[in-house]
């Protein structure tokens, strides 16, 4: 899914990651009359409340637009500047289906608009372009309605550039459900595991770095481990038409807390904070 900036901006302006924003009334519609394997496409634009970088307590509103949809039952989503497709073809209906696909991601933490200025002062970082694959299982019709959905999915990405040179492991899982024609809401939850490249880059101070941030050395994050855990919930309501189609206003708010080791890093303790919130509100446009 899932530097965290832009994971978090991208959060609060994706109506949905792996299924369609479907809804039904309390009398529910014919099954004629909602097709889950129509071809769709979501367009989602809104200002969002983030983080300045992983482990910042500083904040900065940033712009964000994201794609979602599917075409001929193969599924793709935009996440800030990571891009997400399911290599294996939906079957428009309920019941369990598998996912399993590619991801490209650009990580731009610390690269830009850093809010503290000793954090600044250890320098911008490369932008680490990532590829990998994610893949789950999803379950159409689970408790409110044929529409309703539940995904358990994990993703794998590396660093193929010039940055942490190192891998990201995202397990998570979902829940969303149409309220009625017009309201939708979704609720995740997730962790991320990294690796020691992952955690040195970002987290460590070097002595020379030290010297010029005024932060302490630190040389505790070269090790593997649980980054973080997440949740994230997201609110929608349709303004034309219904949720399968027409103008749509969303919004979103999500916490993340950094574990461990990657915590007691001085860009975090000393010049950031553990937990962290995000939030925003935009309008998206389904075709």
């Amino acid at each position: 899914m899932t530097n965290m900036l832009i994971r978090l901006a991208a959060t609060a302006i994706v109506l949905t990651i792996t299924s369609p924003a479907l809804a039904q009334d309390a009398s529910p519609p014919a099954p004629a009359t909602v097709d889950l394997g129509a071809d769709r496409i979501t367009i989602g634009v809104g200002p969002a409340l983030v983080p300045s970088y992983t482990g910042s307590d500083q904040y900065i509103l940033v712009p964000g637009i994201a794609v979602q949809g599917q075409v001929s039952g193969f599924a793709f989503d935009t996440a800030g500047s990571s891009l997400y497709v399911d290599a294996i073809k939906g079957h428009g209906g309920t019941g369990w289906k598998p996912q399993l696909g590619p991801l490209i991601a650009a990580r731009l933490n610390r690269t830009t608009r850093i809010g503290d200025a000793r954090v600044s002062a250890l320098g911008e970082l490369n932008t680490a372009w990532e590829v990998g694959v994610w893949g789950g299982m999803q379950r159409t019709g689970v408790v409110t309605s044929p529409y309703d959905t539940l995904s358990i999915t994990a993703s794998y990405q590396r660093d193929v550039g010039n940055a942490h040179r190192s891998y990201m492991i995202s397990p998570s899982v979902s829940y969303s459900t149409p309220l009625s024609h017009k309201d939708y809401v979704s609720l995740s939850a997730g962790a991320d595991y990294i690796g020691r490249g992952f955690g040195s880059y970002y987290f460590d101070i070097s002595t020379v770095g030290a010297a010029a941030s005024g932060l302490a050395a630190y040389d505790g994050a070269d090790r593997a481990g649980w980054q973080d855990w997440n949740t994230n919930m997201l609110v929608a309501h349709s303004l034309t038409g219904d949720l399968t189609h027409g103008l749509t206003v969303f919004a979103t708010a999500g916490h993340q807390r950094l574990l461990g080791r990657y915590a007691r890093s001085p860009i975090v303790a000393d010049a950031g904070s553990a937990g962290q919130w995000n939030g925003a509100l935009g309008v998206a446009y389904t075709f």
